[in-house]
């Protein structure tokens, strides 16, 4: 994708009416989603279709619309659950040979991590700002919790304090889907 989103400004965008903002929408991931629906159906004319039924119940539903995490997994997902619906209302057994297992793993595995980073990055940056700095010191730059209290000039037990206290808020806010990371 050439530009990355800010998926909640777009879908407030959206829910106002905002047609340049459903453009950008559609032009970013109706070729993407095209490609992955192909993986369970082969007919491009099919693929096309269930991909702007996609997009059309996104514009018809946008005042309602409950997007968990983001407007991409969303859209994926919607995507899936659309091939999978159609494969199964044409009484078609498609056998695992006929899906590319290895496309499908890798396209879903990318972008569950790409959405574990976007949350966890959402969770970070709605930390408190010095807890945020101690943290992104700590994770990102690598330092030790002395390095921190030193540069700081804050003591260990505080840093230690402010770490816990980050990752208790980025376990609540990522909630039960993300458990076994902590």
């Amino acid at each position: 994708m050439a530009e990355k989103f800010d998926d909640i400004l777009l879908l407030n965008q959206i829910r106002e009416g905002d047609e340049s903002a459903f453009k950008q929408l559609f032009e970013a991931y109706f070729t993407p989603l095209c490609r992955f629906v192909h993986v369970f159906i082969s007919e491009t004319q099919i693929v096309e279709e269930l991909v702007m039924d996609i997009f059309l119940y996104v514009w018809e539903n946008r005042e309602k619309l409950q997007i968990q995490l983001s407007f991409k997994a969303y859209l994926f997902q919607a995507a899936r659950n659309r091939a999978l619906n159609t494969l199964r209302q044409e009484k078609k057994n498609v056998s695992l040979n006929e899906i590319d297992a290895d496309t499908l793993e890798t396209d879903i595995t990318s972008l569950e991590e790409e959405e574990l980073f976007q949350l966890i990055q959402e969770a970070v940056c709605a930390l408190p700002e010095k807890c945020k700095e101690i943290f992104q010191l700590s994770r990102n730059e690598n330092l030790s919790n002395q390095e921190i209290a030193n540069k700081l000039n804050i003591s260990v037990k505080t840093v230690e304090a402010q770490i816990t206290k980050a990752l208790k808020r980025i376990k609540d806010f990522l909630g039960d889907a993300y458990y076994y990371l902590f």
